[in-house]
């Protein structure tokens, strides 16, 4: 008899490419053969260690989570034990995490032709970062300007657009003088995570949980 082959299929990716977490809650984390605690012991990390991921899979339920990490070392670790930003309530695009390199230079312009603390250069930052595309105020052509006029560039250079969110997609409203832009970081039924910056003029970053249609687009640049 041959033996039965065990397969996981991988729920959400990285942007399609290998990102590095840390380890945290337990000095000592194992890596095992399969997303559960009866796989066989693989690898072992410590705390802070930073774990590279390639997708995640359900498994076991370890207190509340039931993601599983599959490491770039080609076993899985529990997602509670990796600070992911994923709590196994849906899709992820990455650790939640006020990780903009731009802190306390506000008001100076940015790598991509945005003013720094405002939500149109994070989400920029983000794009570039998490999406790997190189994404700038004169992204394929035309101005993409303000948060505001974010929809009419995407549908001039023919970025998919829709009211559909999706992890690593940009929210998109036109309320306000400006509009505003944020980075969709989770979607959980009808509702979205967005991380943002300049949120109520706060120039800081922000994470809201909120009902999908608060926004009116959104738009898919990969």
């Amino acid at each position: 008899m041959k033996p039965a082959i065990i397969s996981f299929i991988c729920l959400a990716y990285f942007a399609l490419t290998t990102f590095a977490y840390p380890i945290y809650k337990a000095d000592v984390v194992n890596c095992r053969s399969s997303p559960d605690t009866s796989g066989n012991v693989v690898k072992t990390y410590k705390e802070n260690d930073d774990v590279k991921l390639t997708c995640q899979t359900s498994g076991e339920n370890i207190k509340g989570n039931s993601l599983w990490d599959k490491t770039a070392d080609g076993c899985y670790v529990s997602d509670y034990y990796v600070k992911t930003g994923s709590t196994g309530g849906g899709e992820s695009a990455g650790p939640i995490t006020d990780d903009y390199p731009y802190k306390g230079k506000c008001d100076s312009v940015d790598p991509w032709g945005y003013y720094i603390c405002q939500c149109t250069s994070f989400v920029a930052f983000r794009i570039n970062k998490r999406l790997g595309v190189k994404f700038n105020n004169y992204y394929k052509g035309p101005n993409w300007g303000n948060a505001k006029t974010w929809d009419e560039a995407a549908h001039k250079t023919k970025v998919s657009i829709n009211d559909t969110p999706k992890p690593g997609a940009v929210a998109q409203t036109n309320a306000g003088t400006y509009g505003h832009v944020a980075w969709v970081a989770k979607v959980t039924g009808n509702s979205v995570v967005v991380e943002e910056y300049n949120h109520g003029g706060t120039r800081r970053y922000n994470t809201r949980t909120v009902p999908k249609n608060s926004f009116d687009n959104y738009i898919h640049l990969k």
